[in-house]
This record gives C-alpha cells, structure tokens and sequence, in this order.
C-alpha cells in the first residue's frame, strides 16, 4: 500500500517542487514500509526512499517500482545523500513536517539544503484524514483482533487478579492473534480508579462490587484498533447501572447522528447532550472521540472545539465516558467509519452491560 500518487497531487496543488518526510508514520503512508532512520524524498514525479544497509533489502522488496531506493552510509550520511538528490530533481520549493521536526532538525535541515522550507504538515493531515477502503480493511483487522483478545481474556476478570497482570495477559493475546503490537499501552483499571479516564494499569488487586474498565487496541499493517469495555465484576449498584445505561444511550445516540459532513461539534453535542439531561454533564470532561489510523490519535477529532465538517471516510472514535472522582466511571468506546448519509461501526463486541 502506497499513496505516492496522492502526495504527488498534493504537492502541484499547494504548489510545492517537493516534500521532505522524515515522520516513520507519514513515510510508511507515503511508501508503505516501516523503516526509522531514514527518509522518503517526493518530486512532483519522482520517489526516493533513503535508507541504510540494515533496511535496503526490504525496502526494495516493499517499495517495489514507486520508489527508488538510495543508500547513505557513515562516509555519505542521510543529510548529505537527501541534499544532492534535491539538487539533482532541482527541487527549489520543498515541504517539511513542521510538527513533527524539532527546533533544531529544522535549522539543520535549513542550513543543509539552502532552500525554502516550507510548512507542509497540513498536507499529511488532510490526506491521512480520508481513509482509503484498504486502510479501513487494516483497521477492521485489528479490530477483530483486539475483541477476539478481549472475549478469551473477559475468564480472568475476577477477585484477585491485579490491574498489571490483566493488561499483561491481554496483550500477549493480541499478539498471540497477529497484532504487530499495542496501539497504545493498555489501560485496565478497577474499582474507584475506573474514575480516571487515562488511570495506568497498577498493582492493585480487582475485587468485587466494581467497574473494571478496559480501553486498548493493536496494530496491523501498521494500523491502530481501539475499543473500550467497562464490564461490573459482581452485582452493581442502581447507581452504576443507571450511569452505565447512561454512557450506552449517548454513545448510541451520537453513532446514529455520525455521518460524513457533521461537524466535530456537532457529533460530540450529540452524546453530551445526553449525559447532560442526565445529570452528569460536569462528569464528561474530554471531548467525544479523536480520528486514528497509522496513528492512535490524528485529525479530525470530535470535540466541543471543532467546527469543521467530518470528511467521508475518516474513521473516528465513539467513546463518551462519565467518571465520578474517587467513585467509579464509565466509558465505552467503538471506532467508525463516516459514509455519506451514515457511518460503519467497525466494532462487534457487545456492549449491554456485561457482569462477571
């Protein structure tokens, strides 16, 4: 999978002669191979992907016809083989990742090349927004992954187990199914510290009565699953079921409203609203969802500060929560999909209330 092409639009439509990609995700999206250490150079009508000895032979391999592959070593380094293939294509306009280059690799890469720099990090938020039917596909897989994780995992959720050893045995079972890895370290908290929206898996031992929340995700093909399930280990309360149910109908509610041209605004408001008329609109602090892909947050989000309409084809989290602090909370989250006229809900997991 690469997207060389559409880089290759892009630049002649901001008017770009290049863009130099030194971001692994953005160069894996351009390129579709995994490699750190290097870079990916694009003219308007040529690819280099530079490397070094370690990677040359699978990139060859991965690359295939849409890239030519140039090796710099310890005598020629990456700085001085990327500046004469500049001057060779005569690229005089060159785009660079601003946010994803410090200060100082800026000033360096400034004074190397002595041309303009120019911001082009909007350029890879706008393509990576739109996810193309093969990258949905990875995500799908991942998905499917990370739930056939999660329900041969849902036996050790029980008195006794600590918060460290449940994430623990989770991931070994992704990777156990063919994750390439963790989206993200796993949250798995339990009792008052399902509370914390982002607590950190701990020594503490699960014990009967409370929530155990459970947000994670894998990686295939280099694309980021994410879910989260609150299962109650024992009897709940009235109370936890009713903010239980509570998170479940925004959830819903807001999945019905998602569809290509919403707002960020407007998807989040669907699901506050609900919470809100709950009572617990002070209990819902972060924002509706984030988008993912290569990353395990990227843009769009769904959020109260996002005016914009949601493109077809982003593929955005659904996870309102309500947290009660040094009590319990509640979050439950799908990914899905923006179609024209509705959305894809990627994730089949069940999300009625489960007791354990």
């Amino acid at each position: 999978m690469n997207n060389v092409k559409k880089i290759q639009d892009a630049l002649k439509e901001r008017r770009l002669d290049g863009v130099l990609i030194t971001d692994e995700k953005d160069q894996r999206y351009a390129l579709g191979f995994p490699f750190t250490d290097g870079a990916v150079l694009l003219s308007r009508d040529e690819a280099w992907l530079i490397t070094d000895s370690r990677y040359v032979e699978a990139a060859a391999a991965a690359v295939g016809g849409w890239a030519e592959v140039v090796l710099f070593d310890a005598k020629r380094g990456l700085f001085e083989t990327v500046r004469s293939l500049v001057q060779k294509a005569g690229i005089q306009k060159l785009g660079v990742e601003e946010e994803k280059l410090s200060h100082a690799e800026f000033i360096r890469w400034q004074q190397c090349l002595a041309r303009e720099l120019v911001s082009a990090q909007s350029l890879f938020q706008a393509l990576r927004a739109v996810k193309s039917e093969e990258e949905v596909e990875c995500m799908r897989l991942a998905q499917q992954i990370s739930e056939r994780a999660l329900m041969e995992t849902m036996h050790l959720i029980k008195p006794g187990i600590s918060e460290r050893e449940l994430a623990a045995e989770l991931v070994y079972r992704m990777l156990k199914f063919g994750g390439e890895g963790c989206s993200f370290d796993p949250i798995v908290v339990a009792g008052a510290k399902t509370s914390m929206p982002h607590g950190v898996p701990g020594d503490e031992l699960l014990e009967e009565g409370g929530f155990v929340t459970i947000d994670f995700g894998c990686l295939k093909e280099g694309y980021c699953s994410d879910m989260t399930r609150t299962f109650a280990l024992g009897k709940p309360t009235e109370e936890m079921v009713n903010v239980y149910e509570t998170v479940l109908k925004a959830q819903t509610t807001a999945i019905k409203a998602a569809k290509a041209g919403i707002t960020g605004q407007e998807l989040d408001k669907a699901a506050r609203d609900v919470i809100a008329a709950a009572g617990h609109g002070a209990h819902f602090g972060h924002g509706f969802g984030h988008s993912l892909g290569l990353d395990i947050h990227e843009s769009p989000n769904a959020n109260p500060r996002n005016d914009k309409p949601l493109p077809a084809g982003a593929v955005v989290s659904a996870e309102p929560g309500i947290y009660l602090p040094g009590r319990f909370g509640v979050r439950i989250e799908d990914v899905i999909v923006l179609r024209d006229g509705g959305c894809e809900n990627i994730t089949t997991f069940p999300k009625e209330l489960i007791v354990l």
